[in-house]
């Protein structure tokens, strides 16, 4: 273990040697930027983003680079980085993280990275824990960048997408990481190219990373929205699907389970519902309502697929005939069978888009981070980020006074002896800075205080703004302020005038956290620059971390030897225990972590897929050929399921894909089973190519160019946006039930892989299905508009003049004729298929 400990410290040894060695080159460029004038130092900008264009290295520039912005902020902040910012600053342009303690100046130390990063035009961002920082560093840090050439931008949650847009296309964006994370989501969301307001992700620096990438990691973002459906829509299409009646209005395919209607089954839809034509690209949601409304009632039988309980549809799993509480059917198939049996239909899903931070920041091509304390963490930053965390040394050694922890049988001992502690350092004019775990604890040491007439400041980590400005008075003579241990992150405490001489600020600490981490970052507040200070941690046996470690046993040594609450122990066998508990719980903590990032790694692929994709249709400016390859793959799965390789070529079901292809792919009586009797199931997939391509073709003669292309992108855009919010739903349903597997000896993350694979596969064919059908059998209307599939977003399609032309409606002369009547024209085709304009 000891040799393990040693190589760490001498690979942080030997990095620190590499950094000196590069920071003694900056410094030895010092009097060379000095001498150069204002307009001289400003033109290095263009010099060295031309050298990058050129092929230059950015390595080969930072020595050049960091000299540049160090004389820069001299000149422009009256700031001159010491040598261990350039370390902290080389360290950051690797891909590292920099832990610099507090007051270092991490602020400062992130500008030359920063810009070094920028000159190559392809974006930086700084990201911080909030907003009040974002808007602080962007005002103070952009004074720096705009003197050099830079752009800066500040990218705020308030912000319009153009506003947005403009912001990341600067140099330099400041932001938080919940609005990057965002911004990303919503870009996959987009119905046009243009409404997109990212960059590629290039390079970031993350302030109070160990806050960000660790603290945050087991929350995902999550966008959300009411889909666009109706719960009425399954109860009127269950009303009416009832009245169908099978082989005349729909046909049922026993060994794949296809439900398709017929002729007279559309008629009866479209008369029922007073629609002219269910294919039309507006009736999408009925139509796919309709079918699943078919399904519930024909494929799912009660009792087998599934049970009615306390008013739910719980699913039977087929091979082992077990209840699955909490999974659901998706694409809309569970509020069909909700409806069919009159139970309560639920919301239809919620979650349109979501992320975890950890899988965000990996998508950036280098990622750097600060903070003060990053050492604990270290394993999980390499193994997670591939990022090495390097101890930056600190300025001046630092001269704060760490005292042992003091350990009381009670809270109510302990909290008294804090009060008293406060009191008297507070008659002397030190400042004290309490440190708590909880806001409770905060109220109630401020009642203790209040009582004893002590004037002081509570802060719980809720009002940045008003927190920044009481953390910058807590060094002041007499100061007493009572802090969560988050509270105020990132904002330095400077001492004020005295304040040296009689100790610098004392830190006191009410518990201990479960990561020593959050325990270091409070006593960093203490000592800064070399300043005098002084941290106390106040320990009681019934703390929570006491009590989950087994302290009863010292409790009741405790009492044996007669220390009353007013006695405390001051041990370092006790701290030592603690320092192990704190381990442990890192430990488990690290696990979770670990084991929630495994489980998103399996959306994580499925997401990069579908956006790629999605980008492409985006992009794309002719999707025929992309078209083209979904309805192949859509046709060849469906005659492949309806002429099995294992079953004779007497016993296939042609009058299956013959019914499948008028109801996806053809015009009725295009295709006739005698057409298909006598050739092999790639002649059959063959014919029926050929037949699609041909109409295909016609549809495409009978618009323009441009209309085509456009619709084209509507149904594609439309399916996949469907189809991947219900598979985020039922992933998400199929995430929270899976850990009872274990109970079958089964590993719950394996069955998770396994069973996500085969449901995006599912989804995969289900879009090519769906696009395949619309392409093929939609009417295209002129005043096409892309449509959001779920409520939600500020997204709004593009209004052009053709978006706000009125809908043509077939002049009717009084006349009911139904579709599949001669048309009274006297042309000989049916009255849907005729173009006279009866």
């Amino acid at each position: 273990m000891l040799g393990l400990l040693n190589k760490v410290f001498d690979q942080n040894k030997r990095e620190l040697k590499r950094l000196e060695k590069l920071a003694d080159e900056i410094d030895a460029l010092g009097p060379e930027m000095e001498a150069l004038s204002d307009e001289e130092l400003q033109a290095k900008t263009p010099e060295l983003q031309q050298r990058y264009q050129n092929g230059e290295s950015l390595d080969d520039m930072l020595v050049e680079a960091f000299a540049v912005v160090r004389e820069a902020a001299r000149r422009v902040l009256g700031m001159y980085p010491y040598h261990v910012q350039l370390m902290g600053g080389i360290s950051l342009h690797d891909g590292n993280i920099s832990e610099m303690k507090t007051g270092e100046g991490k602020t400062l130390t992130a500008t030359m990275p920063v810009y070094l990063n920028a000159v190559s035009g392809k974006g930086v961002h700084v990201i911080t824990v909030n907003e009040y920082l974002a808007s602080r560093d962007a005002a103070e840090m952009g004074k720096l960048y705009e003197f050099l050439g830079l752009t800066v931008g500040l990218n705020l949650n308030s912000l319009s997408k153009e506003e947005k847009r403009e912001a990341y296309a600067q140099d330099i964006t400041y932001g938080t990481n919940n609005e990057f994370g965002f911004d990303y989501l919503r870009d996959n969301m987009v119905l046009y190219k243009e409404q997109m307001v990212q960059r590629p992700l290039h390079y970031a620096v993350i302030d109070e990373v160990d806050s960000i990438l660790v603290d945050e990691a087991r929350t995902p973002l999550i966008i959300s929205g009411q889909a666009a459906k109706s719960t009425q829509l399954y109860v009127q299409a269950n009303a009416f699907v009832r009245m169908l009646k099978r082989e005349e209005d729909f046909t049922y395919d026993v060994e794949t389970k296809g439900v398709q209607l017929t002729e007279d089954g559309i008629t009866k839809v479209e008369k029922a519902f007073g629609i002219d034509n269910l294919f039309d690209i507006s009736h999408v949601t009925l139509n796919h309502h309709i079918i699943q409304a078919l399904k519930a009632h024909v494929t799912m039988q009660r009792d087998v697929d599934y049970v009615v309980q306390d008013g739910e549809i719980v699913i039977v799993d087929q091979f082992t005939g077990r209840l699955m509480k909490g999974r659901r059917y998706s694409d809309g198939l569970h509020q069909s069978i909700e409806a069919k049996e009159g139970v309560e239909i639920q919301n239809e899903s919620m979650t349109m888009a979501t992320i975890t931070f950890q899988n965000y920041f990996r998508m950036y091509e280098k990622l750097s981070g600060m903070t003060g304390t990053a050492k604990t963490e270290e394993e999980e930053f390499r193994n997670i980020y591939n990022m090495r965390v390097i101890a930056i040394p600190t300025n001046k050694p630092i001269a704060r006074d760490d005292r042992p922890d003091l350990i009381y049988a009670s809270m109510d001992g302990k909290f008294k002896a804090v009060a008293e502690d406060i009191i008297e350092r507070h008659k002397n004019g030190q400042p004290v800075l309490v440190g708590t775990v909880a806001i409770e604890t905060s109220e109630l040491i401020s009642k203790y205080l209040t009582k004893k007439g002590v004037r002081h400041n509570v802060l719980n980590a809720k009002n940045h703004e008003r927190e920044a400005e009481i953390i910058l008075d807590a060094g002041q003579r007499g100061a007493v302020t009572i802090a969560t241990n988050m509270a105020g992150r990132g904002t330095d405490i400077k001492l004020g005038e005295g304040v040296r001489e009689i100790g610098g600020l004392a830190v006191i600490g009410t518990e201990r956290h479960e990561s020593r981490r959050i325990d270091n970052q409070l006593r960093g507040r203490s000592g800064r620059q070399g300043d005098p200070g002084v941290t106390q941690f106040y320990l009681s046996m019934e703390d929570e971390l006491m009590r989950r470690f087994g302290s009863d046993n010292m409790k009741a040594m405790m009492s044996r030897l007669g220390m009353d609450d007013s006695q405390p122990i001051q041990s370092k066998m006790v701290t030592r225990a603690v320092e192990s508990a704190q381990k442990r719980v890192e430990g488990n903590n690290f696990d979770a972590r670990k084991r929630l990032l495994q489980y998103d790694d399996v959306l994580r692929q499925q997401r990069e897929i579908v956006y790629t994709q999605r980008n492409e249709v985006l992009d794309s400016d002719n999707l025929r050929e992309i078209v083209m390859k979904m309805i192949t793959s859509s046709v060849e799965r469906h005659v492949a399921a309806f002429t099995p390789a294992t079953q004779e070529e007497e016993k296939w079901n042609l009058q299956g894909i013959v019914d499948y292809a008028h109801a996806n792919l053809l015009p009725e009586g295009t295709v006739k089973a005698e057409d298909l009797r006598g050739k092999d199931s790639e002649e059959i997939t063959q014919l029926l190519l050929e037949k699609v391509t041909a109409h295909y073709d016609q549809k495409e003669e009978e618009l323009t160019e441009e209309q085509m292309r456009e619709f084209e992108k509507v149904v594609l855009l439309r399916a996949v946006d469907t189809k991947w919010i219900d598979h985020i739903d039922a992933m998400d349903q199929l995430r929270q039930g899976i850990h009872l597997r274990a109970y079958g000896q089964n590993d719950p993350l394996r069955e998770y892989q396994n069973e996500g694979f085969g449901m995006f596969e599912n989804m995969i064919s289900s879009i090519e299905d769906d696009a395949t059908k619309y392409v093929l059998k939609a009417e295209i209307r002129n005043n096409l508009q892309r449509q959001e599939v779920a409520k939600g977003q500020a997204v709004h399609p593009k209004e052009g003049d053709e978006a706000k032309a009125p809908k043509k409606k077939p002049v009717r002369n009084g006349m009911e004729i139904g579709r599949n009547e001669p048309c009274p024209c006297g042309s000989g085709k049916k009255y849907k298929n005729c173009d006279c304009g009866l």
